[in-house]
């Protein structure tokens, strides 16, 4: 017996006729698809956790280190805005 009492043979029919009713073509492309979604729901579920912890960490009081190197590297990112790449 299989899982919920559907053998192995069972599923196999039922994906025989899922292969002759959509082909592999279809099929392929549906699994891509899919994959494609999984994937970029990964990555905003990863970038909201990580707006979330930045969020949590310029909400904690900061120093007059931290503050510094905050001033620092915002001018670094301004005068890469005003140069021009070669």
């Amino acid at each position: 017996m299989g899982m919920g009492g559907i053998s192995i043979w069972q599923l196999l029919i039922v994906l025989v006729i899922v292969l002759l009713l959509f082909g592999t073509k279809k099929l392929r492309n549906l699994g891509s698809d899919l994959g494609g979604a999984v994937k970029g729901f990964r990555s905003t579920m990863k970038d909201s956790s990580s707006a979330e912890e930045s969020s949590e960490t310029t909400e904690s009081p900061a120093g007059p280190e931290s503050l510094a190197e905050s001033a620092e590297s915002s001018e670094e990112t301004e005068s890469e805005k005003e140069s021009p790449k070669a």
